[in-house]
């Protein structure tokens, strides 16, 4: 069975935010920080060496596979600010029509820059993503 690649860290969040070079970037990834806490209720934990997630779940997979992730997290990735909130695509699109500027992929949406959005839609869309989650997993959660 295939290991967990991403795991919560004791890394710290503000040195991580400190490294970004880019200063939009940075200023947007301090703001995205503020939201994500404000939204989840939940302290910023590092996941890996550039996610910052908010609040854990576990999870089991018909599969069998199974494991710990964030209830939801972001990345200031090169190209886009990237927000890991999106368990139940139909379930946001609605919101997703009001969001304003972004990409969305699997399970994440990329925002160039956080004054292209509706941050208020944003906050929204991360409360959905943690009830949703929770919700889907209620056990062990943190």
């Amino acid at each position: 069975m295939a290991m967990q690649k991403t795991l919560s860290t004791d890394s710290s969040v503000t040195a991580f935010l400190d490294s970004i070079t880019d200063e939009k970037k940075r200023v947007d990834s301090y703001a995205a920080l503020q939201i994500m806490q404000e939204a989840t209720g939940y302290p910023a934990v590092m996941w890996g060496p550039g996610i910052v997630g908010f609040g854990s779940y576990h999870y089991k997979y018909a599969s069998g596979h199974e494991g710990d992730a964030p209830l939801a997290s972001f990345s200031p990735r090169k190209n886009a600010l990237t927000f890991y909130v999106m368990p139940a695509v139909e379930t946001q699109e609605v919101l997703l029509k009001k969001l304003g500027k972004y990409k969305a992929g699997k399970g994440c949406l990329y925002v160039k820059k956080l004054e292209d959005i509706d941050t208020g839609v944003l906050r929204e869309l991360i409360r959905n993503c943690v009830d949703t989650l929770q919700a889907m997993y209620p056990a062990r959660q943190q």
